[in-house]
């Protein structure tokens, strides 16, 4: 049997690891929630802060290119979701883009067809995807449907199918170029949240003839906490849309400062506000590190640490996968009545994971500096804590808002 130190001497993208900066005694199994810092970043930053913003003041708008790193960055993203980089711009979070778009694709769909006025989405989604779906219903001229059976229940009310790639839980991944295909047989959009994608495994797009999408840059983009999030629209898709928030970054001469707005061509009529500069170039780094190092190979060695994890908790009592064996993300959720003190027990020994409500640990598998003996320590502790109880201490058990 091949041991996990063989298996990292193998590694083809072993190198990577070193371009990170890991804490020393911390197994981190959280990437999926908050990737890690790239060892560049700090150095970029500083150069940023000192003398860009120190000594160059504003006129780095122009000296530093800082007014065109939105649709920059959004370029370097755009290969790794199989996009043009036409089609990608950075700007704003996940959340307010969801609005933007969805808002978008209904003025899209009204254009054709007045009647169609129903966002379809799934129960158990992440959260800010229904949230923001609610909040727009909400104003009225849309209707929020939930459904389990998405292909079934596009129907001719249907403008905007809103879905995340992968599941923020299970990990469980739609079939994105079947669901786009079922929409648009039916006349409706897809919008795909690829937050749990981006990064980690391969997405394509324009392959799928894909319409809208969102995704943030602080998770398998390690752009920092509250790193700025994209958004994707198809080509085909861009002269039509009109975003509902029609900010100055957005307007077609944005420095003539006229009293009436109007979009500018193509992607950049997603802008809105200033774009927060200091993580928009964090976020840089993290993407051109991420498509440096090759989306197949992000996505093989994720498989097989998660696979090397799965076999190594075979047995282990009162813990049950939920996630797919089969087709999934980068991370895995195993069930367990007190998922919670397990996971803070986990923490306490040093390996990062996370816990969902109601009976989830989660972990991640970021490819990018996880070691195949990485994944095998964690897994021999989970074991441990498991047999021997060890996480049943009240500290354990105290529920914190973030874990």
């Amino acid at each position: 049997m091949v041991t996990p130190a063989e298996l990292d001497a193998a590694d083809p993208i072993g190198f990577a690891r070193e371009r990170f900066i890991l804490p020393e005694g911390v197994i981190y199994l959280d990437g999926n929630s908050l990737g890690a810092l790239p060892r560049a970043t700090p150095a970029r930053l500083a150069a940023v802060i000192e003398r860009e913003w120190g000594g160059d003041l504003i006129t780095s708008w122009n000296r530093h290119d800082w007014i065109g790193a939105p649709a920059r960055v959004g370029a370097k993203i755009a290969p790794l979701i199989g996009a043009a980089a036409d089609e990608v711009i950075v700007a704003d979070s996940v959340s307010v883009n969801l609005f933007k778009l969805l808002a978008g694709g209904l003025a899209l769909r009204a254009q054709q067809d007045s009647g169609r006025r129903v966002i379809l989405s799934e129960p158990g989604s992440f959260p800010t995807d229904l949230y923001m779906a609610q909040g727009l219903a909400a104003m009225g001229g849309a209707e929020l449907r939930l459904a389990s059976d998405i292909p079934a229940a596009i129907d001719g009310d249907t403008a905007v199918v809103l879905l995340s790639h992968v599941h923020y839980k299970s990990a469980a991944v739609h079939d994105l170029a079947a669901i786009t295909a079922a929409a648009h047989a039916r006349s409706a959009l897809v919008l795909w949240d690829l937050s749990h994608s981006v990064g980690a495994i391969p997405v394509d797009l324009g392959g799928a003839g894909a319409d809208m999408a969102v995704g943030c840059g602080y998770k398998y983009l390690n752009g920092g906490p509250g790193a700025p999030a994209f958004a994707f629209v198809a080509r085909r898709h861009q002269a039509a849309f009109a975003s509902p928030l029609s900010g100055w970054m957005g307007h077609a001469a944005p420095f003539a400062f006229t009293d009436d707005y109007a979009p500018a061509t193509g992607i950049a009529r997603l802008l809105c506000g200033t774009p927060p500069m200091l993580s928009l170039l964090a976020l840089e780094i993290g993407a051109e590190l991420i498509a440096e190092i090759g989306i197949d190979r992000l996505a093989a060695k994720s498989r097989a640490l998660s696979n090397l994890f799965i076999a190594a908790l075979a047995g282990a009592p009162g813990l049950q996968l939920a996630s797919p064996t089969h087709t999934r993300g980068s991370h895995l959720a195993f069930r367990h009545p007190q998922a919670h003190a397990i996971c803070q027990a986990l923490i306490a020994r040093g390996i990062i994971g996370d816990f969902r409500d109601p009976d989830i640990v989660r972990f991640g598998f970021a490819p990018a500096y996880l070691r195949f003996a990485d994944v095998a320590a964690a897994a021999a502790v989970l074991v441990e804590l498991l047999d021997t109880g060890g996480w049943d201490r009240p500290e354990f058990h105290a529920r914190r808002a973030v874990t």
